[in-house]
């Protein structure tokens, strides 16, 4: 039965990934880099967002932070509590620290970030132990498209590709 559930978990990440990948390659048309975020409770979004730094000139303007934001808003309370987040880009340290203080209860995300990475990649904050709150952390759903679309933007912003 734990090999079935596990399935049923792989299939409905990719499921929802693909809302997250949408806001993604929205960013990724306003010029913004491409990372796209959902949340989910009870098997529907209840807050979505894209990155927008520079847009709105916001440092914090992140895909996670206005999923968030928008998440609140729903349900009319902070507490996310069994919520599951859905990111094409593992969480910055920021973002992190949200999904902790919103008692988000999972994350998951495509594509390492080795440079900012707060899940897994240079820091661990989403398990600390030390912490009130725990966010579970998984990872690679969509990894070769997430990649290939930060690509595209990165070769395209360094004048390697046309602008479309």
């Amino acid at each position: 039965m734990a090999e079935e559930d596990s399935m049923i978990d792989i299939y409905s990440h990719l499921y929802w990934m693909r809302f997250a990948y949408q806001e993604a390659e929205k960013a990724f048309e306003e010029g913004e880099v491409p990372v796209g975020a959902v949340i989910v409770l009870n098997n529907r979004i209840i807050g979505k967002g894209h990155n927008l730094c520079e847009t709105l000139q916001d440092a914090t303007a992140h895909a996670e932070i206005l999923a968030i934001t928008a998440a609140s808003a729903s349900l009319k309370s902070w507490r996310l509590e069994n919520a599951v987040l859905y990111v094409t880009l593992e969480p910055c340290p920021m973002c992190a620290g949200a999904m902790i203080n919103a008692r988000i209860h999972s994350v998951v995300y495509a594509l390492e970030d080795p440079k900012a990475g707060a899940c897994d990649s240079l820091f661990h904050l989403c398990e600390d132990p030390r912490l009130n709150h725990r966010v579970r952390v998984f990872s690679g759903y969509m990894r070769e498209q997430v990649h290939s679309l930060m690509s595209a933007f990165f070769n395209q912003l360094r004048g390697r590709q046309p602008v479309q």
